[in-house]
C-alpha cells in the first residue's frame, strides 16, 4: 500500500513540474520581447506643413536613421515580400519548409542559405545581428513568434522597413529611398523598389562603380518574378529593368538648417512636421542666395529672413543665415541672436506715446540741437528741421524728436512696454540703457522684433474682425510646429498692450516711409500693396534691419556681419529694405487694415500744429485720433497778435491806437525752432518785430543755438597742441540785428545777421552773454573742459 502511494505522490510531483516548466515557459514567451523593440538613436527630421522633407540632421551614432515609418509604400511592400519572405502574409512568424531547405543546403553544400522570414530578420535587428548558430536561430524563432502574437502583418513590415540596413551609414527605406535617389519612398518607381528590396539581404553591393552587374542581375530577377506574378504589366517590366542604379548618395535637402537645429536641440531624433510653406521657404532661400552674392562685394557676408502668418502666428520661411562659408560663421542662426536695434524701436514708442495720450499723431515734436545729462544725439544727415510732425518724424526716422519723446514719455514706463511686447532679449535695467535705448543702445533679435511687429497687426486686425481666431491683445511667440505634441509650444496670453487706434496711426505713418530706389511710385502699379515698414542701422554700420507687416503677413530681414564687422552702405535702407521688398512682391495681395473707429475718436485737430485745435488755430478740422489723445494738450503754437495797419510791427495799446490795431491769429515758434524750420519751410512767416517805441514784456526774441544748456564744451588741440576754436551760435527772432558778446563780461565780438563767433577760449567755467541792439539780453553758464586723449 505504501509503495503505490509512493508511486502516486511521484506522479503527481512529476506532472506538477512539468505544469510549472510550461506556466514559465509562456511567461517567458509573453516577455520576451524588449520594449522598445529598436533603441538605437534616430535622425531629426523635418518637414514643411505640406509634408516635403526640409532637412535632417545625422543620428549621434552617426548613422542616417529616420524615426519608424507609419507605413509602407505599395511598391516596395509587393518587392521586399517577394524577395525575401513570399509567404509573409501566410506563416506564423517562420516558414518551415524555408527552414528544413536552408537545413539541408548548409549541411550538404558549402553554399550558405538563410531561411529567415522578416519577422525574424526583424528580430535578428533587434537583438544587434548576433552571431548567426542553431542556437541564436532557435531564440530569433521563438521569439518571431511571440512578435507575430503582439504585431500586426503592416507593423512587422514597418519595424523592417525601418530597421533594415542598405549599405553604408544609411539605415531604413526611407532613408535610403532619399540618400539613393533623392525623392521620399512613396515616390520610388518599381525599378527603384526593386533595387531598394535587394539590398538588405546584401547592403554592401552599393557602392559607385562596383558591384553593378551583382546589383543587377538580383533587381532584373526580382522584376521577373513580380511580372510572373502579375503584380507588374509587361511595359513597367521593361521600363524598369532600364532604370540606373543607385549610386553615389545624394545630399539631404537642407532648405531650413537653421530651423532644423533649433528644434533638434528641443526635440532630437524625431519626425516633425513644421509650419513653414515649403513654396515661400524656396522663395526666401533663392532671394538670400542672390543678395548675399551682391552684397559679399562689399564684404557683408550674413543676413537672416523671416516670414510669419500675422493671424496664427505661424513662421512660413525660416532664413537664419547667408548662404556663406564657414569662415563667415554660416552655422550661426542669426534669427534669435541679439543685435543693435538701430531705430528699428521707434514705432513701438510712438504707438506707445499714442496710446497713452502723451502726443497726436501729426503733433509737432522739436527737432534741434540738443544735449540732455551730456548725451548728444544726432539725426542720421545731421540736419535739424526745428519742428516737424510727428508722423513725419517716424517715418523719416528722426532721432533728436525720438530721444525727446522718450524722456518726455519715460525710459522705465517705455522699458515696460517692451518687456510686454516679448521683447526679452532688453532684459538689463533701464538705466543700463538710457536715453540711447531708442536709437540702438539695446540688442534684440529679429525673431523678436518681428514678432512684436506681428502682435501690433494683429491686435487692430482683432479689432476689425468677428473671428474668434484672431486673440486680442497677445504678443505670443512664434510657432514652428504644426504638431505641438511633438515640441511644446508657448502660447502666452497678455492683457492689451497698445490699443487699436493707435496702432492703425502708427502703421499709417509707417506705410508713408520713402522705398528703396525702384519701389517709390508703388502706388501708381495696382499689382503693388500698401506695407507699414522701418528700416534700422545700427552705429558703425555694423546691423541693418528692415521689419514690415500686411494684414496678412510680417518680414523680416537683417543685413550685416556675424562677426560685428561695420561696412560702408551697411544701412536699413540701402542692404535690407530692397530684400523687403523683393520678399513681399512673392506674397499673395493683402488689404490695407480697416480703421478700428470704435477704439478711435472724432475731435477736431490744428491742421499746421497737429495739435487739438486752440482758440487761435484758423484752420481746424475734424479728424480721427486714437481715443487717448484727447488727451493731450490744445495747440500752443497758434497766438492773437496785434500789428499795424501793414501788419509790418506788432503793437500794443502804449505805442498804437487800439481802433487802428488789426487782429491776427499767428504761427509761431521759439527763436531755435524757426531758426531750422524757415530753411524747409519758405512760407514760414516769423513773427513781426514791435514797434520801436512799444512796451515788451516777456517775449523771447533770442536763444543759444550753441552751446545749449547743461553743456560742457570740450576743447580738442590741433596738430600743433594749440587749442581749437569754439564756435557760438545764437538764433534771433529778429532779421539784420546787430547783437553783441561777453564772455564774463569782458566783450568778445559782435555778430549781424548771422550770429556765429568764432573764439579761443581757456578751459574755465564762464558766464556767456549776448545782449542785441534794442537792449535785449540772454544769458547762460558754460563750462569749457580740455578733451582727454
Amino acid at each position: 500500500m505504501k509503495g503505490l502511494f509512493s508511486k502516486i505522490w511521484l506522479k503527481l510531483r512529476t506532472h506538477r513540474w512539468k505544469s510549472l516548466g510550461l506556466l514559465g515557459m509562456m511567461i517567458l514567451w509573453l516577455f520576451c520581447l524588449p520594449k522598445p523593440l529598436f533603441e538605437d538613436p534616430t535622425s531629426t527630421v523635418i518637414h514643411s506643413r505640406e509634408g516635403v522633407m526640409l532637412g535632417a540632421k545625422i543620428a549621434p551614432d552617426g548613422q542616417w536613421r529616420f524615426p519608424k515609418m507609419d507605413s509602407v509604400p505599395h511598391r516596395f511592400e509587393r518587392s521586399i515580400v517577394m524577395f525575401e519572405d513570399e509567404y509573409f502574409y501566410t506563416h506564423p512568424g517562420f516558414n518551415p519548409v524555408s527552414m528544413a531547405k536552408a537545413l539541408w543546403q548548409n549541411l550538404t553544400t558549402e553554399k550558405r542559405r538563410g531561411g529567415s522570414t522578416i519577422t525574424q530578420q526583424v528580430i535578428r535587428l533587434a537583438r544587434k545581428n548576433k552571431k548567426r548558430s542553431y542556437g541564436e536561430k532557435i531564440i530569433e524563432l521563438f521569439m518571431a513568434t511571440r512578435m507575430e502574437a503582439g504585431y500586426s502583418k503592416d507593423e512587422i513590415l514597418s519595424y523592417y522597413s525601418s530597421n533594415a540596413p542598405f549599405g553604408g551609414n544609411v539605415v531604413g527605406l526611407e532613408t535610403a529611398a532619399w540618400r539613393y535617389f533623392g525623392i521620399p519612398s512613396h515616390h520610388l518607381s518599381w525599378g527603384q523598389s526593386a533595387a531598394l528590396a535587394v539590398l538588405p539581404n546584401a547592403p554592401s553591393l552599393v557602392f559607385p562603380g562596383k558591384n553593378e552587374s551583382i546589383l543587377k542581375a538580383k533587381r532584373d530577377r526580382l522584376l521577373g518574378k513580380l511580372l510572373q506574378k502579375g503584380i507588374i504589366d509587361e511595359t513597367t517590366h521593361e521600363l524598369s529593368l532600364a532604370e540606373p542604379l543607385p549610386g553615389k548618395p545624394f545630399p539631404l535637402p537642407q532648405q531650413a538648417p537653421h530651423l532644423l537645429e533649433k528644434l533638434n536641440r528641443k526635440s532630437s531624433g524625431n519626425q516633425m512636421i513644421t509650419t513653414l510653406d515649403i513654396g515661400l521657404q524656396r522663395k526666401l532661400n533663392a532671394i538670400a542666395k542672390e543678395y548675399h552674392f551682391s552684397l559679399s562685394q562689399n564684404e557683408i557676408n550674413n543676413l537672416a529672413l523671416l516670414l510669419l502668418d500675422i493671424e496664427s502666428r505661424e513662421v512660413l520661411a525660416y532664413v537664419g543665415n547667408a548662404p556663406t562659408g564657414k569662415d563667415h560663421g554660416n552655422y550661426v542662426d542669426i534669427l534669435d541672436k541679439p543685435r543693435s536695434t538701430g531705430s528699428i524701436l521707434k514705432p513701438f514708442l510712438y504707438a506707445s506715446a499714442l496710446d497713452g495720450g502723451d502726443i497726436l499723431p501729426r503733433g509737432l515734436l522739436i527737432d534741434v540741437p540738443t544735449v540732455i545729462n551730456g548725451y548728444n544725439p544726432t539725426n542720421f544727415d545731421n540736419t535739424f528741421q526745428g519742428a516737424v510732425p510727428a508722423d513725419q518724424a517716424l517715418s523719416r526716422s528722426l532721432n533728436i524728436p525720438a530721444v525727446r519723446m522718450l524722456r518726455s514719455y519715460g525710459l522705465d514706463r517705455f522699458h515696460n512696454r517692451l518687456q510686454e511686447m516679448n521683447l526679452r532679449k532688453i532684459n538689463k535695467s533701464p538705466d543700463h540703457y538710457g536715453l540711447s535705448l531708442i536709437l540702438g543702445g539695446a540688442e534684440s533679435s529679429l525673431l523678436e522684433i518681428t514678432n512684436a511687429y506681428a502682435g501690433m497687426a494683429s491686435t487692430l486686425n482683432f479689432f476689425n474682425s468677428s473671428s474668434s481666431e484672431y486673440r486680442n491683445g497677445e504678443f505670443r511667440e512664434p510657432l514652428f510646429l504644426k504638431n505641438t505634441e511633438v515640441a511644446e509650444q508657448k502660447t502666452r496670453k497678455e492683457p492689451e498692450v497698445i490699443d487699436a487706434g493707435a496702432i492703425y496711426k502708427t502703421f499709417e505713418a509707417l506705410r508713408e516711409v520713402n522705398r528703396p530706389i525702384g519701389e517709390q511710385n508703388w502706388n501708381y502699379f495696382s499689382s503693388s500693396q500698401a506695407i507699414a515698414w522701418k528700416t534700422g542701422t545700427s552705429f558703425g554700420f555694423k546691423d541693418a534691419w528692415a521689419v514690415g507687416v500686411t494684414s496678412k503677413y510680417a518680414i523680416g530681414v537683417w543685413v550685416g556681419n556675424a562677426d560685428g564687422e561695420g561696412r560702408p552702405g551697411l544701412t536699413g535702407i540701402q542692404a535690407a529694405a530692397p530684400i523687403l521688398f523683393e520678399i513681399l512682391e512673392e506674397l499673395p495681395r493683402s488689404e490695407w487694415f480697416a480703421v478700428p473707429y470704435d477704439e478711435m475718436i472724432n475731435t477736431s485737430v490744428c491742421m499746421k500744429s497737429g495739435n487739438l485745435a486752440g482758440l487761435y488755430c484758423d484752420d481746424a478740422k475734424e479728424e480721427y485720433i486714437p481715443k487717448n489723445g484727447i488727451k493731450t494738450s490744445p495747440c500752443t503754437y497758434h497766438q492773437k497778435v496785434f500789428l499795424t495797419k501793414d501788419e509790418s510791427n506788432r503793437v500794443n495799446s502804449s505805442c498804437y491806437p487800439l481802433a487802428e490795431m488789426k487782429q491776427k491769429n499767428w504761427f509761431a515758434l521759439s527763436p531755435v525752432q524757426e531758426y531750422y524750420y524757415s530753411n524747409s519751410h519758405p512760407e514760414y512767416r516769423p513773427l513781426p518785430p514791435f514797434k520801436n517805441d512799444c512796451i515788451r514784456e516777456g517775449e523771447q526774441l533770442m536763444d543759444f543755438i550753441f552751446p545749449k544748456k547743461n553743456e560742457t564744451i570740450l576743447l580738442a588741440n590741433d596738430f600743433k597742441e594749440n587749442h581749437t576754436e569754439v564756435i557760438f551760435k545764437l538764433a534771433h527772432r529778429t532779421p539784420d540785428t546787430q547783437v553783441y558778446w561777453y564772455l564774463n563780461d569782458s566783450f568778445i565780438g559782435a555778430t549781424n545777421t548771422f550770429h556765429e563767433l568764432a573764439y579761443e577760449p581757456l578751459p574755465g567755467n564762464y558766464i556767456l552773454t549776448v545782449v542785441d541792439q534794442e537792449g535785449n539780453e540772454v544769458r547762460q553758464n558754460i563750462e569749457i573742459g580740455k578733451a582727454s586723449l
